[in-house]
Parts: C-alpha cells; sequence; structure tokens
C-alpha cells in the first residue's frame, strides 16, 4: 500500500509542478507542432530521463538533511533569496524572450530525445524545486523511502511530469 502511495504522491505533486507553461513545455509544443506526436514523445522521454536522476538525487540529499537542521535553516534562508534571485531574473528578461520567434530552430538538427536531454539539463530550478518538496514530503511522513519505496515515488514523479506535460502540449494545440 506504501509503494501506491508513494506513486500517488510524486504523480500527483510532479503532474501539477509541470503544467505551468515553462520553455520545456514552449519546445515541447513546437515539436508536437513540427514533428508530431511520435517525436513529442521521445523529446518527453529526453526530459523525464534527466529528471528522474535529480529527483532521485534531491530525494536522497533530502533524506541526508533531515539529520541536520542548521543546513536546513541555511537552505531554507537561501531558497528565499534564490527565488527572489530568478523572479527578477525571469522579469527583467520576459521582453527579450518575446523577440524569438522559435525556440526550436537552434535544435532543429538534434533528435528530440537529445533536445529533450539537453534542455532538462539546463532546467536548474528543478533542483530546489525537488529538493523542497522532499524534504516537505520526507518531514510531513507523506511518503516513505526505505529500500525499494524511494523507486515507486520516484517512478511516480516521472510519470506526473510525462503526463503533466503532455496533456499540456496537446491542450494548447
Amino acid at each position: 500500500m506504501q509503494k501506491l502511495k508513494n506513486i500517488f504522491v510524486g504523480f500527483l505533486i510532479s503532474f501539477i509542478g509541470s503544467i505551468p507553461l515553462g520553455y520545456l513545455n514552449v519546445v515541447g509544443y513546437e515539436v508536437y507542432k513540427k514533428f508530431g506526436i511520435e517525436e513529442t514523445v521521445f523529446y518527453l522521454f529526453g526530459v523525464i530521463s534527466i529528471e528522474f536522476l535529480v529527483i532521485y538525487f534531491t530525494l536522497l540529499f533530502a533524506n541526508q538533511l533531515i539529520g541536520n537542521k542548521k543546513l536546513i535553516k541555511f537552505i531554507e534562508a537561501f531558497s528565499i533569496i534564490f527565488m527572489f534571485l530568478l523572479a527578477y531574473i525571469f522579469y527583467s528578461s520576459a521582453s527579450k524572450e518575446a523577440e524569438n520567434q522559435s525556440v526550436l530552430e537552434k535544435y532543429v538538427d538534434y533528435s528530440p530525445f537529445v533536445v529533450g536531454l539537453i534542455l532538462s539539463c539546463l532546467n536548474f530550478i528543478q533542483i530546489p524545486f525537488w529538493t523542497s518538496w522532499n524534504l516537505y514530503l520526507l518531514n510531513g511522513n507523506y511518503i516513505e523511502i526505505s529500500k525499494s519505496r524511494k523507486y515507486f515515488y520516484v517512478l511516480g514523479t516521472v510519470l506526473g511530469t510525462f503526463c503533466g506535460m503532455l496533456v499540456l502540449i496537446l491542450s494548447l494545440d
């Protein structure tokens, strides 16, 4: 039963977290419009391949952090500053991005899977996002990660990202 709970919690958080329109979704939509559903699925597999690793390692990191209260306080303070910095950067660069006609043009020579891998690697915001969610879920006992149970949680998260991004991409059409 705990394995199903881990899958469900991971799926729910990841599905909701993948819905906001970000550059991974925009590129996914462009892949869909230009190449169709099959290539879009390969693109999403590239995205979730990296996300699997990020979520797994941030989960292990969060589990280690739980015992170190001083470090958690520092990370909480750093996270607040980091989020304000990101908000400023995105806000100040919003007008520049509006001038770009197609994000996909830079990557059209590569397979969609490789594009998904590359862009997911550049998505640095997922590290603090997943670290904070994993800390919250572990502290609240919403997930249990002993033995193989952590893999069920991570499986749920990548399935949630895949489904969330696919639903958004298809609904944009």
